[in-house]
């Protein structure tokens, strides 16, 4: 009998809550160290980036709203939901070139990433929060506040812990993201979207895209309806690309060349460098005295 020819899986994306094909119609195939076909990956076209800011900017108003407590259970749950899927992704991450024993740290960290941002959802505020002094009769608050859509470049070199490293802080401070994984080690990052639609996150909070740096990257920098963008690599000309492009519209750019599973990858200011800050002035009123005005 002839060898069976394997129905290899197709990866498709993750835009608001679906997991709908590219409107390309392209797609491309990665290949394993012995140069073995691993999947067929869809191949994201600007179009599909413009519509998973659609989504991430509808999905905004709510996400942003939610109590931090809320935020921190749906950050734990995830979490929960990869814990009982840790064979598939150790299994993906060994197809794409991880030991058995880096597999499974990879994805072990990657939970534990998710429950360490979890924990910092309600205390975040607090920490970088602050009551300021002033020479009036008011109180002053000054309080971080989540900026809108943020753009994710996420590791090219890591498949999961890279992808996971730079969505938590990203979702933990009330943001929506739009993620472009990894090229050549995709296979985790749409099983990672899976994980999240089977989770409490609503739809358009976290859109995942694959495909190529080089066709997104661009339009990301210019796109008006982005905030910030996060770029999670060492690229001179992708740096300075956006840099010069995201002017446009002031974008707050973080380029982040950590080794992701090292314990300094995560810290409160992944959270807090995507926050505004927002200060207010109340009047105090004075006994036996009508309120100073504004």
């Amino acid at each position: 009998m002839d060898k069976r020819i394997e129905i290899l899986k197709t990866y498709k994306l993750y835009i608001g809550g679906k997991f709908p094909r590219t409107e390309s119609g392209r797609y491309y195939t990665p290949k394993d160290k012995e140069g073995e076909v691993l999947a067929n990956v869809c191949l994201s076209s600007r179009k599909d980036f413009r519509n998973a800011v659609v989504a991430a900017r509808a999905a905004f108003g709510g996400w942003s709203g939610r109590t931090a407590y809320n935020r921190s259970q749906i950050l734990y749950r995830i979490g929960e939901i990869l814990e009982g899927r840790k064979a598939q992704f150790q299994d993906e991450l060994i197809r794409q070139g991880s030991s058995k024993k880096e597999a499974e740290a990879e994805v072990s960290l990657a939970i534990d990433r998710l429950v360490y941002y979890a924990g910092w959802c309600d205390k975040y505020q607090q920490v970088s929060g602050s009551i300021n002094p002033v020479a009036s009769s008011h109180f002053n608050f000054s309080v971080p506040e989540p900026m809108g859509v943020v753009s994710v470049f996420a590791d090219q070199k890591t498949s999961l812990i890279g992808l996971v490293s730079a969505i938590a802080p990203v979702i933990a401070g009330g943001n929506t993201c739009v993620i472009l994984a990894s090229t050549d080690k995709p296979l985790c990052s749409i099983t990672f979207a899976e994980v999240l639609n089977d989770s409490d996150v609503p739809g358009g909070v976290v859109n995942i895209l694959t495909g190529k740096t080089e066709e997104i990257i661009g339009h990301a920098a210019i796109h008006m309806d982005v905030n910030a963008i996060i770029y999670c690599g060492d690229s001179k000309d992708d740096i300075r690309l956006l840099e010069e492009k995201s002017i446009s519209n002031v974008k707050r750019i973080r380029v982040l060349g950590n080794d992701w599973m090292e314990e300094d990858a995560q810290n409160l200011y992944l959270i807090t460098d995507l926050q505004e800050i927002k200060t207010t002035w109340h009047p105090i009123e004075k006994i036996g005295g009508s309120a100073p005005g504004y």
